[in-house]
């Protein structure tokens, strides 16, 4: 089967991007899309749907603070977005400028700290920074959220608060792993209660999540690399859970990712650290997740590819055109789903 870009297009209404979260973080809707029938919940229905021996895995990255602004030595104006940090001074970074920095040029940043390019790399045309104080420092004290491109308000303290995961622990992604918003106390409490295993990856979402797909054959359209590392409790707890017949509920596309990026060609979960530039689409042969809780996704995105892999084209088709329909809310602040994947 050969795939094209348009096979992933839909039409949405500007007005159901959600543009703020939902007052309390459960307060969102879950479509339910199971064997190709759809249903409609609320968030704390999940527990109705999940069972003792299923596992939850959790993304446990932390958004960071990834958005600086200054000048260059030249003076003109300066965005930088840091994409990943590769060490205590050290990271990679987009910069939006009228003209790209050279290498050695010193940009003036807020608090009149100076980075300095040290080199350009990637493919996705990033830029090597050599700070004079520790990245996350710099970052908490004069970064800003960095918020989608489809949200048009500037980040307040209300957004450092809700794009970020109740149990976010390691600081190093500039998206949210946004499936993972809708979860608060009482929804956790519910599933303990019903005897859901809890596991958690890292997994650090960087902004090529946002990087559109350029070509229109799909086969040429290359990932960007992100970070990944998976704790052999979680490992074990998979292992276990896919032994006893338990479901294992990947929390968001990026535990989807890592999980499947890390396994053997028999579905065993491989512990430690890794690289992934794993593009998933329909034909894909996933070997280890059976369920998967998502937001909606943007159309032509590699993030609806993925999930029209799991569920099947035609039914996910089916689904976003329902949830259009009865005026779901769309992307990052918006709501959710949960999907069992396509029996084949």
């Amino acid at each position: 089967m050969t795939l094209r870009l348009e096979d992933f297009d839909y039409a949405l209404p500007r007005e159901l991007i959600a543009q703020h979260p939902a007052e309390q973080r459960s307060a969102s809707r879950l479509l339910r899309l199971a064997d190709g029938a759809i249903s409609d919940h609320s968030f704390p229905d999940l527990a109705r749907f999940l069972a003792a021996g299923d596992v939850l895995v959790f993304n446990d990255t932390r958004v960071i603070k990834a958005r600086l602004f200054g000048e260059k030595d030249t003076g003109g104006r300066i965005e930088i977005l840091v994409e990943r940090v590769l060490g205590d001074h050290e990271a990679l970074a987009h910069v939006r400028a009228s003209h790209a920095p050279r290498r050695g040029a010193r940009l003036r940043l807020a608090g009149s700290v100076e980075a300095t390019v040290t080199e350009r790399r990637g493919d996705l045309h990033l830029l090597h920074f050599d700070f004079p104080k520790s990245v996350f420092d710099l970052l908490e004290e004069y970064g800003s959220v960095p918020l989608p491109p489809y949200i048009d308000h500037t980040p307040d303290v209300t957004d450092e608060e809700r794009y970020q995961t109740l149990y976010a622990r390691v600081p190093g992604a500039v998206a949210a792993p946004t499936a993972g918003l809708h979860f608060d106390e009482p929804v956790l409490a519910a599933l303990r209660a019903v005897g859901v295993e809890f596991v958690h990856l890292t997994l650090h979402v960087g902004a090529g999540t946002f990087q559109p797909v350029r070509t229109d054959d799909l086969a040429r359209h290359r990932m960007h690399a992100e970070h990944y590392e998976i704790p052999q409790a979680a490992a074990d707890a998979i292992a276990r859970t896919k032994v006893s017949g338990g479901n294992i509920v990947a929390v968001g596309t990026t535990s989807v990712r890592a999980l499947e990026s890390a396994a053997s060609d028999c579905g065993q979960i491989m512990a430690g650290t890794g690289e992934t530039r794993l593009f998933i689409t329909p034909g894909y042969a996933f070997r280890v997740v059976n369920r998967l809780i998502t937001n909606f996704h943007l159309p032509r995105s590699t993030l609806l590819m993925l999930v029209s892999a799991f569920a099947g084209i035609e039914p996910v088709r089916r689904a976003y055109a329902h949830a259009i329909d009865r005026r779901y809310r769309f992307f990052s602040y918006g709501d959710s789903m949960l999907i069992d994947r396509l029996r084949r």
